[in-house]
């Protein structure tokens, strides 16, 4: 019998959750639309917001959240690579084409940028904000297992169907994956994921520019959630020089 003082092991999602996912994210898209959120402050400040797709997935999956980032005054952009087939040949040669092409679409912009990543997406957002910090302003995950040994999702085949290989996580990369960037860093994860092990979303310590906060919903849908829309519309509103903890409304730190 497991004490009291014990934490469980993470382990993949249920087959339960598994098999809900396409129902709830049904659900959560159509209470998206019969629900708009509008913008209830004054426009952003226009700074540019890249979003990262998730595995088998391109821009059109995040579309809901890179319009909702457009009409709260951003300047919305997608990854512009297509559909996210996973990382191919060496990882760190992988990341730095990725990083240098990132920096060719910030290009036309002053501002430093805002870095979305979906499940897989975020962890590119998250090793390419390693790359070139000076050029960014925050990273937000959605759903995005950086803190895992092994693979504990559901679309491990997916991945090598579509990569050709399979995940291996040695413990250098690990290491790696788990460390967050160096720029304010927030992870958004839901306990009733049914794709990815929320543990693995999670950092190991909270630091000044580090949170993790807890939504409820299924991973597929995540990208039209309202409490993550919530939730990126506040992130994006804070000045990096005053970054401060996200707080949901009606509570306090």
């Amino acid at each position: 019998m497991m004490s009291s003082t014990q934490i469980a092991m993470p382990q993949a999602p249920s087959l339960a959750l598994f098999g809900a996912e396409p129902f709830r994210a049904a659900m959560e898209f159509v209470s998206h639309k019969v629900g708009a959120m509008t913008a209830a402050n004054a426009p952003g400040d226009g700074h540019p917001v890249v979003h990262f797709p998730g595995l088998a997935a391109d821009g059109t999956s995040l579309a809901p959240l890179r319009k909702y980032c457009s009409e709260l005054g951003y300047t919305a952009l997608d990854w512009g690579r297509g559909f996210n087939t996973g990382p191919r040949g060496d990882i760190d040669e992988w990341l730095d084409g990725l990083a240098e092409h990132t920096a060719n679409l910030l290009s036309p912009y002053s501002q430093p940028a805002t870095l979305i990543g979906w499940s897989l997406g975020g962890l590119y957002a998250r090793e390419i904000a390693k790359r070139m910090a000076p050029r960014v302003r925050q990273v937000i995950t959605i759903g995005t297992p950086f803190n895992a040994k092994e693979d504990l999702t559901r679309v491990g085949w997916l991945f090598r169907l579509l990569s050709g290989n399979r995940a291996r996580i040695g413990e250098p990369l690990y290491q790696r994956l788990k460390t967050p960037p160096p720029v304010p860093t927030t992870s958004i994860y839901s306990r009733t994921d049914g794709i990815v092990a929320w543990q693995t979303c999670r950092h190991e310590q909270q630091g000044r520019w580090v949170q993790d906060i807890e939504i409820d919903g299924s991973h597929i849908g995540m990208g039209w959630n309202r409490k993550v829309l919530s939730i990126v519309e506040d992130r994006l509103r804070t000045r990096p020089q005053a970054w401060r903890r996200y707080v949901a409304p009606g509570h306090s730190l």
